[in-house]
């Protein structure tokens, strides 16, 4: 509860700048409008009435929705350094609008036909692609929107409250296609969802025009800084910079041991989501029970948030109690043993039963490796640390699915398989234990008073 007041109270110190409240409207807008096109792209690709989803369907959604934020994310700075950085929002939401409009053509046309459907996964890539200018660009503007001391409350409270926009705009895809799919048909709920998501980001122009054109940067300073830098200038920058951030990492061993133990659970996580996925659609229900198989999943996707979201409460108390490292080891073991059981049986109670569970371990985990970099890293690494972080948390995912298209049958039920996932967490578990130890169980400790995920910088894209 404290914490919670503590947020209300930054939140209230920096609503007096118009500023931040115009570019943090602009935030959830734009976040939401996302969230619509995520969902849309799903439910078009993988929740059709006419098909089986399979899992390689599954990879090229994850691929397209993942990758340009680990691939675009790094490079993007030196031309925000250069352009106007309320122009590049305002642009880049425009475009969108047309491309969520082409996607609303090309569901009403159909992409039975190669073309058709190429087309479909540009447009969508073109969109997710675009993303990464306009978040990059409000990162690279908040700090024109408070005063200086106030950075770093502004960088904790924007990612806190800018995803509530996705959660909005994913509930509200949900609701279009769970209400007007059973009455005029999937292939309408999925182009007015395309429709909606015009809509959102025509908003988000809205706003961002009642943002003063100069006002968001870059500034004289920061123009004189990018005089001189061409792409090829910025690329080797951020190349160089990635080294930097590994090598930094060899040396901050608690973090660098975060790292690969996320990535590695990522994995096994990211193969039980996609095969989830399989069970629901290609199990539970007939192909041409679409709408009934996207509503139950939305189940299974709601109790794994309602995971996420008691994460944020439960490991601040716990750590309290037992010290981080031992609640890593404890997080592990326990994903292990409930993917084994219930995980592995597949019903719909007992699913549902272990996405809550595995929600609250994979959650409080990346809680707990959010500390370790902030806790270990120097200041001055912790931006490209966190680029690092960001590409080993996206490709992981892409990895994962990757590994169930080649494991799982197009049902999605296969027994050794989420077995294997429950011996992979225990693996880890082990993994972590021991290396942790060997690093020496107290510095792993550090940093864990103020552990709470609205203190913590939120890797861009996760």
């Amino acid at each position: 509860m404290g914490r919670g007041l503590e947020f209300v109270r930054a939140l209230r110190r920096l609503w007096r700048h118009q500023l931040f409240r115009r570019l943090l409207a602009v935030r959830i807008a734009t976040q939401a409008s996302d969230g619509i096109l995520q969902v849309g792209m799903a439910s078009y690709l993988l929740f059709s009435p006419q098909t089986q989803t399979s899992a390689w369907a599954i990879v090229g959604v994850l691929a397209i929705t993942l990758l340009p934020f680990s691939v675009l994310g790094p490079f993007v700075s030196g031309a925000l350094d250069r352009w106007n950085r309320r122009q590049v929002i305002l642009i880049a939401d425009a475009a969108r609008i047309g491309l969520a409009l082409v996607l609303a053509g090309l569901v009403v046309v159909g992409t039975d036909r190669a073309w058709a459907m190429a087309a479909f996964y540009v447009t969508v890539l073109l969109a997710m692609s675009i993303n990464r200018f306009v978040m990059a660009g409000m990162s690279a503007a908040l700090p024109h929107t408070v005063d200086e001391d106030e950075y770093l409350v502004a960088s904790s409270v924007m990612p806190t409250v800018g995803p509530a926009g996705v959660i909005v705009g994913a509930g509200t895809a949900f609701a279009i296609r769970a209400l007007v799919g059973p009455v005029l048909g999937a292939t309408t709920a999925d182009m007015l969802i395309f429709v909606a998501c015009a809509l959102g980001f025509a908003v988000s122009v809205v706003l961002a025009l009642r943002i003063p054109r100069p006002s968001l940067g870059p500034d004289a300073r920061e123009l004189a800084q990018a005089v001189g830098r061409g792409v090829g200038w910025v690329a080797r920058d951020v190349l160089s910079g990635l080294g930097d951030a590994l090598r930094h990492l060899a040396e901050r061993r608690p973090a660098a041991l975060g790292l690969v133990t996320i990535g590695l659970q990522r994995i096994g996580y990211g193969i039980v989501t996609v095969g989830a996925i399989l069970v629901y659609r290609n199990t539970f229900y007939a192909v041409d029970e679409a709408d009934a198989a996207i509503a139950a999943l939305g189940l299974w996707l709601g109790a794994t948030g309602a995971g996420f979201v008691l994460s944020a409460v439960v490991t601040p108390f716990v750590t309290a109690r037992i010290g981080l490292r031992r609640w890593v080891v404890l997080l592990l073991a326990a994903g292990a043993v409930v993917q084994a059981l219930p995980g592995s049986i597949f019903t719909q109670p007992t699913l549902v039963v272990a996405g809550f569970l595995l929600g609250i371990s994979s959650q409080s985990l990346k809680i707990c490796v959010d500390t370790l970099v902030q806790a270990h890293v120097d200041d001055e690494f912790k931006g490209r640390v966190f680029v690092v972080y960001d590409m080993v948390f996206n490709t992981t995912q892409v990895l994962a699915a990757v590994l169930a298209a080649l494991l799982l049958p197009a049902s999605g039920v296969s027994l050794p398989v989420f077995l294997g996932v429950a011996v992979v967490f225990a693996l880890v578990a082990v993994l972590f234990a021991v290396r942790s130890r060997r690093i020496g169980p107290e510095l792993f400790e550090r940093g864990t008073g103020d552990l709470h995920p609205d203190s913590v910088e939120e890797p861009v894209g996760r």
